[in-house]
């Protein structure tokens, strides 16, 4: 497996180039790459970082972070990656640029990707102006009812089972555990406390049940109402499991969201009901 930043770092070969941004490496990329895969040449994916919605000033919710999108394309089968850095230099380059620049030196003799893929200035270039520059281009229809909007859309209800079966997979937090204000461990269910790198998509606030580092887990969502707290964290309880992950990458799977974030009456009452999620967690399955 080879992740590169430059096309020119990969040996040039005849291959088939499976381009697009890839967020959330969801059934509809999985037919993108299925279509690549089926030339019967080597397979690269070109895609993009940041995102092209963060120079355009867009807003936008990323469903996998870049680290992530590159181990689900190599779990897929994807041997070389190219990563380009999306700038205003590769946003307004005509087709005959971007082909030299970055489908040359790959040895690209077809291009695949979705209906969605547009590069250049003002959006203007497509797999048809590609094609006119002498490749053959290969769009790929979309799989019905997924994509990225569905999946996100899903996911700010909290609807995470429903957003599973788009993706292909549970949904992920991918974050770093940092050190938090303890309380769970006061209250006895010790928390690794997670932050993310911008533009993540966090689902709808509320407490969940997950999977994380082969443990089963309760994960909260929110500001924590408790505690009168104002900063939207995300909480794991790991059950059955006591070791250090200060600065550790946790990939969470999210199973099934069970409640609100809520206020107590009490310390002794919030406890009682972490109790109950967590003996729900032990029962959750995780969804296909």
């Amino acid at each position: 497996m080879k992740v590169v930043r430059d096309p020119i770092d990969l040996p040039r070969s005849a291959r088939t180039v499976a381009v697009g941004s890839f967020d959330g490496v969801h059934l509809g990329h999985r037919r993108v790459l299925d279509t690549a895969f089926e030339t019967g040449l080597p397979v690269a994916v070109l895609t993009f970082d940041p995102h092209p919605r963060v120079l355009l000033g867009q807003p936008v919710e990323l469903l996998t972070t870049l680290e992530r999108k590159v181990e689900l394309l190599v779990e897929y089968g994807v041997e070389e990656i190219v990563v380009l850095r999306f700038d205003h230099e590769l946003a307004g380059m005509t087709p005959e640029q971007f082909k030299l620049r970055y489908l040359g030196p790959l040895g690209a003799q077809i291009v695949v990707a979705g209906p969605d893929f547009r590069f250049g200035h003002d959006r203007s270039g497509d797999l048809e102006l590609l094609h006119d520059e002498g490749l053959l281009a290969r769009l790929v229809e979309p799989v019905a009812g997924v994509s990225s909007t569905t999946i996100r859309n899903a996911l700010h209800k909290g609807d995470v089972v429903a957003a599973a079966p788009l993706l292909g997979r549970p949904f992920e937090l991918d974050g770093r555990v940092v050190p938090g204000f303890a309380r769970g461990a006061r209250l006895g269910f010790p928390t690794a406390n997670l932050v993310f790198a911008p533009h993540q998509l966090l689902p709808r606030d509320g407490i969940y049940t997950g999977f994380v580092e082969g443990h089963r887990a309760a994960i909260s969502i929110g500001v924590n109402l408790h505690f009168e707290g104002a900063e939207r964290r995300v909480e794991v309880h790991l059950i059955d499991f006591s070791a250090d992950l200060y600065g550790k990458r946790l990939v969470v799977e999210l199973w099934q969201r069970l409640r609100d974030e809520q206020s107590f009456e009490s310390d002794e009452a919030l406890s009682e009901q972490i109790a109950r999620d967590v003996e729900a967690a032990r029962e959750a399955e995780r969804p296909a």
